[in-house]
């Protein structure tokens, strides 16, 4: 017979070390903390070519409005009829005034190219910032409270919808003998925040009505804090989609009423008046129309990119 006491002591050690081995499990390492939407998608935003595309063709726009000096030293209004009167570009000068040629009026196209971002860039940052918080609002106060209120706003919504965009600015800023900056502004912002708004007024009454909505209505929470803290969090991801793909809207409507003569007007700089008063020279000097014209496309086109890309990374039908 074998000897079992000795097939016994030789497997005791084996048998408490798999009694105090720990369960192996096939679980995979630990998972991390749980990513939010914003996380998301700025994950997904870095790993986008078009996004970093745009963003680099927006920085760049950017600086070259706050820093324009940091691209030329000519000034823009500085014009020599006699010397420099519709003077071919001189390709070989890079970024020198006389780069991209001399206007009708003698004066630096890439001078005035640099300069001329600064209105365009603020007209549609700023209205943009001012249409987003007015649309926020009215479509916060609607969607919360519904009812009559709701009936009344989202009617006012309508009667601006209905109204066409450049038409309205138009008949806005023919009455104003001074057309600055500030004033195409209140123009576009008053007849620019209904899209938003309607946006905005979907998704509260969408998320009015979740449970964590639910449980600080019932908990006493007021209503500034409920929308501030709860609606506004979790309804402004569509707004910010919709702002940041008609940002490139407002700065064509801007160069749309400049070109038409009833935007932006002298001193002040900027690619709508440029291309307005260009079109009469289309025939003798076609670059003086296409330069600032590519430059608008350029603009908008990179702020239309950078929407979109917004749009797929914050969109969960897009993923």
């Amino acid at each position: 017979m074998p000897d079992t006491t000795a097939l016994k002591s030789t497997d005791a050690p084996a048998a408490a070390a798999a009694v105090d081995a720990p369960p192996v499990t096939d679980s995979g390492p630990a998972p991390g903390k749980p990513r939010s939407l914003w996380s998301d998608a700025w994950h997904d935003l870095r790993r986008n070519p078009l996004f970093l595309i745009s963003m680099v063709l927006i920085l760049l726009l950017v600086v070259m409005a706050i820093f324009p000096s940091l691209f030329t030293s000519a000034s823009p209004r500085d014009a020599d009829l006699a010397k420099h009167y519709l003077q071919h570009p001189n390709w070989g000068h890079f970024f020198a005034p006389d780069w991209l040629g001399y206007d009708g009026q003698g004066r630096s196209i890439y001078a005035r190219l640099i300069y001329g971002a600064r209105a365009s860039i603020m007209v549609g940052v700023v209205v943009t910032i001012a249409v987003t918080v007015l649309g926020l609002i009215i479509g916060m106060i609607a969607g919360y409270f519904g009812g009559w209120i709701d009936t009344i706003l989202s009617r006012v919504t309508d009667i601006f919808f209905g109204v066409p965009f450049i038409v309205g600015a138009m008949v806005i800023l023919t009455s104003f003998e001074q057309r600055s900056v500030w004033v195409v502004i209140l123009s576009l912002s008053f007849l620019g925040w209904t899209q938003i708004a309607r946006v905005a007024r979907g998704s509260v009454i969408t998320i009015k009505q979740a449970d964590y909505v639910v449980a600080a209505k019932a908990l006493g929470a007021s209503t500034t804090r409920i929308l501030t803290r709860h609606i506004l969090p979790n309804a402004i991801a569509p707004v910010i989609v919709v702002a940041t793909i008609a940002l490139g809207g407002y700065i064509a409507a801007e160069a749309t009423l400049s070109f038409l003569g009833i935007g932006l007007a002298e001193p002040t700089v900027s690619w709508g008046i440029d291309v307005s008063a260009a079109s009469a020279q289309l025939r003798n000097a076609p670059y003086v129309l296409i330069i600032p014209s590519v430059m608008v496309s350029i603009t908008v086109l990179s702020f239309l990119m950078f929407g979109d890309a917004v749009r797929n990374a914050l969109d969960p039908k897009m993923r």
